[in-house]
């Protein structure tokens, strides 16, 4: 299922993203004071290869809404690229732009709110559809609701008609109704019954391997991602704190967040040892600053991090590797690794 694209190298990797900002300036405080800045983004860059899955995880205000957006170019970085199938999306004419579009699209988290009720599910499937030369929309309406699981019939429904897990297979539908190369799905699940999550992820995973599709996904679930990513990223203050494939990540993290991250998550091993707790304060992961100031020096996750020694407040620890597909950035990487605990 291909799409459009400029010529690249056959091993280049379908999605670049390189050292991303984005600031988001505030209403000033006082009157002749400089106006404060969010830096909601601070220096993330990452890479994936065409017909994987990397999932971004972090927690609410850790940025990855805002980086889905900047993938999608519905907003424009402070500094940094986006690049696709060798083309920098910011440098895009709107013209250009529309027409690239096929090349990615996205599936949002609320299969309720993402779908017009006024409007029938043909319609809403076609919608991408609508600046593109196609010579028989309905064709392709009942072949993307063939793909996930739906009956062409169902085009002349209205969403109320559906339950929650048939709105996203519809949702679904229409972000592959143009045979994107890749599509940014932004907690997808975290709206439906868990029940229904299984199967939901279960045609994600069904869709890639038939339709060769790259996935972005986005989510704060560690068992969604564990389940459908090749590689995970995990976001904290803007920034990538660790990355790395799943069995390694979450069996043997090396950031302090991360294993925080796990330790949250609900388990039958009541008995299992070193459980990590974070402070309870809120994550800020959106640092504020004035035009003339400057974010804090060192590590963002210090305040909350049971680890933290002087050189984490003083010092920004890099982004470094542990070993092959494996990076963190932690002063005391290693350490948190092998020991498992403070």
């Amino acid at each position: 299922m291909a799409g459009s694209g400029a010529a690249q190298r056959p091993d280049a990797p379908l999605l670049v993203v390189e050292d991303l900002v984005k600031h988001y300036t505030l209403p000033r405080e006082r009157l002749f004071e400089p106006a404060p800045r969010v830096e909601a983004l601070r220096g993330v860059s990452f890479e994936v290869q065409a017909g994987t899955s990397l999932g971004l995880v972090g927690e609410s205000g850790s940025g990855k809404s805002t980086l889905a957006r900047l993938v999608m170019a519905l907003e424009r970085p402070t500094s940094g690229r986006v690049t696709l199938l060798g083309r920098d999306l910011n440098t895009l004419s709107p013209t250009d732009l529309r027409s690239a579009r096929r090349d990615f699209q996205m599936v949002f988290q609320d299969p309720y709110g993402s779908l017009d009720p006024r409007q029938r599910v043909g319609r809403i499937v076609a919608e991408p559809l609508a600046a593109m030369p196609v010579a028989d929309a309905r064709a392709h309406v009942a072949e993307s609701l063939d793909a996930v699981g739906l009956r062409a019939s169902d085009a002349e429904r209205y969403p109320h008609e559906f339950s929650g897990g048939q709105r996203q297979r519809i949702a679904i539908a229409r972000a592959l109704i143009t045979k994107p190369r890749l599509i940014v799905a932004d907690e997808p699940v975290s709206a439906l019954d868990v029940s229904v999550q299984a199967q939901v992820l279960n045609l994600l995973q069904d869709l890639q391997q038939q339709f060769d599709v790259t996935y972005l996904l986005i989510s704060h679930d560690i068992a969604v991602v564990d389940h459908l990513c090749d590689d995970v990223a995990v976001l904290y203050a803007g920034r990538i704190v660790e990355q790395g494939p799943p069995e390694v990540l979450f069996r043997a993290a090396a950031h302090p967040y991360t294993r925080a991250l796990m330790d949250a998550v609900p388990r039958v091993d009541a008995g299992r040892a070193t459980r990590i707790s974070m402070k309870r304060e809120p994550a800020a992961a959106s640092i504020k600053v004035t035009e003339e100031g400057a974010a804090q020096a060192g590590c963002p996750y210090a305040p909350r991090c049971p680890w933290r020694q002087a050189v984490c407040v003083e010092q920004m620890p890099a982004l470094h590797a542990l070993a092959e597909g494996h990076r963190a950035a932690c002063h005391f990487a290693e350490h948190v690794m092998l020991s498992g605990q403070p």
